[in-house]
């Protein structure tokens, strides 16, 4: 069972507040013009914990580190790899941001290039026909 406990302040709590699509009914609150904080309590149950996305995860992880008896110690490595690599490109990213000129001749490459990407590829039929052939070709080697 989970709760949920929520502080709302005055101003929120409108009476009859009119929006383009429709009306919503008063609120059985009243409000006094003072500053009071109105507590709404919500509590959530489910049939099962089982259910929980979160749960199936863990559930897929441990299968596929039960099926793998073999290189766990690969496995923890290929992780801890790919952990350092998110932080590095982090950091790396971050430090280039700080510099001066850098992050605007990125930007505007990035602008110059998705411009000929279109041009090239998006803005006529047969280009467009070709891009689709490209896509689906590198698809049938990748999954063959």
């Amino acid at each position: 069972m989970a709760s949920l406990t929520a502080h709302l302040l005055p101003p929120l709590l409108l009476q009859d507040r009119k929006t383009l699509f429709r009306t919503y009914p008063k609120l059985p609150v009243s409000y006094t013009g003072g500053r009071q904080n109105f507590a709404v309590c919500v509590k959530a149950t489910g049939d099962s914990s089982e259910s929980s996305t979160s749960l199936s995860i863990v559930k897929s992880v441990r299968h596929v580190w039960d099926k793998s008896d073999e290189d766990r110690v690969g496995l923890i490595g290929l992780g801890f790899a790919a952990i350092v690599a998110l932080w590095t490109s982090t950091n790396l990213i971050s430090v280039i941001d700080k510099l001066p000129i850098i992050p605007n001749v990125l930007e505007i490459i990035g602008i110059l290039f998705s411009s000929w990407f279109i041009y090239r590829y998006l803005l006529f039929k047969p280009d467009r026909e070709e891009l689709f052939e490209i896509i689906n070709k590198s698809l049938s080697q990748i999954f063959g």
